[in-house]
């Protein structure tokens, strides 16, 4: 069976190797020796300023919001996964949905100041399928309404944005290093903050807002990595240029070989050097997607519809129409891209596109 995605794993004696060091320490988790390596290398290797590593990518929007939303509403776009809505309600704010570009499929900053009232506190984006919103834009609304930005950045390892990382944008950036990723520590995230004081709260909320053993700097929750984890992202790193070129390999084949003449793709935003994370296409309609999936599907090629449905239309929300992003959402398709992925697979999954396409 072909799938979406497929976790890269590393050779098993590389995680072991790495794994030894964790039986010789006896330390398992609170920041040990691997975990203070894993951030010091992923700081080199993202040429970013900061970066704190989560035991998974929600818990940092989690933290984020509570710090910096304060229950207020949050504007946010209906076309992601399902975690960044559901971040903004777990921690009791509001979201105010805004409809997204549909070139882009980012959130539309045109739209954003319509959205913005007296209860407004920040602005929740995602940089989708590791396309940059625009944020030159968007802090410049938040900077006029004195409105507090975090991007969720989940697809966004090793993408760079006006030739710098994606993730020194915003008051606080967040990554997932899920399995499903192209960097991942089995499960895992990160926030990333270049404001000293709002680290060190974030820092502090991830770990029981601990001062020590003894005392408390504030509110806190459990949302430390383990060593086990930091062991599996060590034994990755060494691979991400191989991990990327080959992705961009699978890239290049769809883009050589599928019909775009009904066709639609993402438009990467200008600037951009992206990491090959995801491939969506855009049909015409819902129909032809089912359809095209169908085949696919008798073929055991399993693609997915990433986000379906459009955050909105979700049951526990009530929210006005989004017809860009609803029109997206019904007619859109993450091919299959990881990592071996065969040159007469893509031969088939591409034969069947162009079977219906043409």
């Amino acid at each position: 069976m072909i799938h979406v995605t497929k976790t890269f794993f590393p050779p098993i004696e590389e995680y072991t190797l790495h794994l030894q060091c964790v039986w010789q320490n006896q330390w398992l988790t609170n920041r040990g020796e691997l975990v203070l390596e894993l951030e010091a290398k992923l700081k080199i290797f993202l040429r970013t300023n900061s970066i704190l590593i989560t035991n998974n990518g929600t818990i940092p929007l989690q933290i984020a919001l509570k710090l910096l939303a304060k229950g207020g509403e949050v504007i946010t776009t209906p076309f992601s996964y399902v975690a960044t809505t559901a971040s903004i309600l777990w921690e009791n704010c509001t979201p105010v949905f805004v409809d997204i570009h549909p070139d882009y499929l980012t959130i539309d900053e045109t739209k954003i100041e319509a959205a913005i009232t007296s209860k407004t506190t920040a602005i929740l984006a995602t940089h989708v399928f590791g396309n940059p919103c625009y944020v030159e834009k968007i802090e410049q609304i938040a900077q006029k309404h004195h409105l507090k930005v975090i991007y969720d950045a989940a697809h966004c390892f090793g993408v760079k944005y006006q030739g710098e990382s994606i993730f020194e944008y915003g008051d606080v950036s967040t990554c997932s290093f899920h399995a499903t990723k192209l960097f991942h520590t089995g499960e895992g995230g990160a926030f990333f903050c270049n404001d000293a004081k709002l680290m060190h709260q974030l820092f502090y909320s991830h770990n029981f807002g601990h001062n020590g053993p003894l005392d408390f700097h504030g509110l806190g929750i459990n949302g430390k990595i383990s060593e086990l984890q930091a062991a599996m992202g060590l034994a990755v790193l060494p691979y991400m240029e191989h991990i990327m070129d080959e992705r961009k390999k699978v890239v290049d084949y769809y883009n050589n070989h599928l019909n775009f003449s009904t066709l639609i793709k993402m438009k990467l935003r200008a600037g951009t050097e992206w990491n090959y994370s995801y491939y969506p296409v855009i049909f015409k309609d819902e129909t032809q997607l089912l359809e095209i999936q169908e085949k696919l599907n008798k073929a055991a090629i399993f693609p997915r519809r990433y986000f379906y449905p459009s955050l909105n239309k979700i049951g526990y929300l009530k929210s006005s129409s989004m017809p860009i992003s609803e029109k997206i959402a019904s007619s859109i398709l993450c091919l299959p891209l990881y990592v071996g992925l065969e040159e007469r697979d893509l031969k088939i999954i591409c034969a069947i596109l162009n079977s219906i396409l043409c």
